[in-house]
């Protein structure tokens, strides 16, 4: 308990951590926004705006969490063995069987009965509800903010269409000047006459001065319409980590739930298969028991009998709705199972083999 609660803190200081990292790549993209609207400078704020310690902690602490709930596979696994043993004699109860079989049968009876498995079930949805509750609160984190990119990539790709129509619209202004331009040029070329070739020498400075402004905005343009473009490749590839991590969250939010379910299938049969050996030990007793009761103890016995079979038949009327729903969970978390060892394929690799360390 004492390791889960350490490792738990530990998974929320880390989420803390890339909650903080998310937010200041966040800001950063915003404050470039904000720079863009009021025509500043943004190459800087966009340039610092870095994935890749963003990468690296969420890939660290998503690592910290799958461990987590490999952790929670194992205590599911020894749900079993807890369950054999609670049904067979343990080895003091045998030896008592050597001297008495009614006392024998009396302690394990007492053993079933104040066994904790239902504690241990609880213990372990608490602990699978708490891990999924962080992972929700960072996937809501990556939801969030991912909207608020999204809506800051919307305006700027309606800017950066507007530049480019401006610049197209430039460029075709000065497209169609080069013809007037090589025609004055060739006019004063051949012009001998000092009058006129002065007005037209007027002439072709009016027009290169236009020509020049325009190129001049052209660059303007142009340097706005790339500082948009980097500013949109930026975003989209800040919400393209968001979505992966959002992604990741899902796998392992999936899986914890699905795990859930599995555990409260693999509980109830096995409760169920307790009991119905419970039932068989009691049958054998009231069995040996044999012809020697007296007539209260025979009609007593009766009743008991027709409530167990009323129970009994009950419980094989409901068995195929159970063994269908069983099914269906066992489905869904192998499909899971398969999702998360997908995504965490070294860990899963490092768990199964114990190579923790190497």
């Amino acid at each position: 308990m004492a390791d889960f609660e350490q490792h738990i803190a530990e998974s929320k200081a880390q989420i803390e951590e890339a909650q903080q990292r998310i937010s200041d790549v966040s800001s950063r993209i915003q404050t470039a926004r904000d720079k863009l609207e009021k025509g500043q400078d943004i190459s800087v704020d966009i340039e610092n705006a870095t994935l890749e310690d963003v990468h690296s902690h969420s890939e660290a602490m998503n690592a910290n969490i799958a461990e987590l709930i490999m952790g929670l596979d194992d205590v599911t696994a020894g749900f079993s063995e807890d369950f054999d043993a609670m049904r067979t004699k343990s080895g003091w109860e045998k030896l008592i069987g050597v001297f008495s079989k009614q006392r024998s049968e009396s302690l394990r009876q007492e053993r079933m009965r104040t066994a904790s498995i239902d504690d241990k079930l609880q213990d372990l949805i608490s602990k699978s509800d708490t891990i999924t509750q962080l992972l929700e609160g960072q996937l809501g984190v990556l939801n969030t903010h991912k909207e608020r990119v999204e809506t800051n990539l919307t305006s700027t790709l309606a800017d950066r269409e507007a530049a480019v129509g401006v610049l197209e619209d430039i460029k075709q202004k000065l497209m169609s000047m080069d013809p007037s331009i090589i025609e004055l040029e060739n006019k004063i070329s051949v012009e001998t006459g000092a009058a006129a070739r002065t007005k037209l020498e007027s002439q072709l400075a009016k027009l290169n001065g236009q020509y020049n402004d325009l190129a001049q905005q052209e660059q303007v343009k142009m340097a706005e319409s790339q500082t948009l473009e980097r500013y949109i490749e930026k975003g989209k590839s800040w919400v393209d980590s968001l979505q992966n991590q959002a992604a990741t969250q899902m796998v392992l939010i999936n899986k914890l739930q699905t795990d859930t379910k599995q555990r409260v299938v693999l509980y109830d049969a096995l409760t169920k298969s307790l009991k119905t050996a419970q039932q068989q030990d009691v049958a054998h007793q009231i069995n040996e028991i044999g012809v020697a009761t007296d007539q209260e103890a025979q009609s007593a016995m009766a009743a008991i009998g027709s409530a167990t079979n009323q129970r009994m038949a009950e419980m094989m009327e409901k068995h195929e709705d159970h063994m269908v729903f069983a099914r269906k969970v066992l489905e869904e978390k192998a499909k899971s199972d398969e999702r998360f060892a997908r995504r965490f394929e070294e860990i899963v690799e490092k768990h199964d083999k114990n190579a923790y360390g190497a």
